[in-house]
């Protein structure tokens, strides 16, 4: 199933590159957060193919801008964002891509995180690594914070989050510095395959992270809630780093 993750992630990403800067049409779906002709045409395709060759499973997708579950049984569990960074693909900006997760009885076992500007596909399955284009990856040896890369993303409502304010700060202070792109599949593909040492992030949905976890753990790194105990996709907030600095990126969360 990991091919046909990888090969839906593929067409769906063809479609974003087809209508990326281009006039799309553009809605809301809240205050800030948006939904372009191209989220909805990517999430059809995947969609479609997944009824098509595994009409037995379930998907849980951000139809419409509505977290739904649609069809097929919990057992087998595609996890889909059919355009993570959808405000970066709306203002022209190449930071962006198609992730696709499979949980199994309530373990991810396939990710994929496609990013169609680079033609990057990031790849792992349970107990197997994890690869970009086919290579195997790994995270970075960096082994202090201070040495470190980190990257993170604004949550939509990071005013009414107290905390946010002071861990930016510190780690801007305690680390070499933190890029903010806007799209976390990305940046956790990125840490994945060692261009970032650690990321953390609030307020993100399951179909932010699911590929992401995978990526990470497979590729030798660690993910976690701030007090460190084990990571659900279905609540943030998110630690995950290469493993090394992980105690000291949980101090400056804790």
């Amino acid at each position: 199933m990991l091919n046909f993750a990888i090969e839906t992630a593929r067409e769906a990403g063809q479609i974003l590159l087809e209508k990326f800067g281009r006039k799309i049409n553009i809605s809301k779906k809240g205050d800030i957060n948006l939904v372009t002709e191209a989220d909805l045409a990517s999430e059809k395709l995947i969609i479609e193919r997944i009824k098509s060759y595994h009409p037995k499973h379930s998907i849980l997708a951000e139809e419409s801008g509505e977290a739904v579950i649609i069809g097929g049984e919990n057992k087998w569990k595609w996890i889909i964002d059919p355009l993570d960074g959808t405000t970066n693909y709306a203002h022209g900006y190449p930071c962006f891509c198609v992730t696709i997760a499979l949980e199994h009885e309530g373990e991810i076992v396939i990710g994929v995180t496609f990013d169609p500007t680079r033609n990057e596909l990031f790849a792992a399955e349970k107990g197997r690594g994890a690869t970009l284009n086919n290579k195997p990856i790994r995270v970075s040896e960096t082994e202090y914070l201070s040495e470190s890369l980190i990257v993170t993303g604004f949550p939509y409502d990071f005013k009414d989050k107290d905390n946010f304010a002071r861990h930016l700060t510190d780690f801007l202070l305690k680390s070499r510095g933190v890029r903010r792109d806007g799209s976390a599949a990305i940046d956790m593909a990125y840490v994945a395959c060692g261009r970032f040492d650690g990321f953390w992030e609030e307020g993100l949905n399951p179909w932010d992270v699911a590929a992401g976890v995978l990526l990470i753990e497979e590729a030798g790194g660690q993910v976690s809630y701030y007090d460190n105990t084990k990571f659900s996709i279905y609540a943030p907030p998110i630690c995950a780093s290469n493993g090394a600095i992980h105690t000291e990126m949980l101090n400056v969360l804790r």
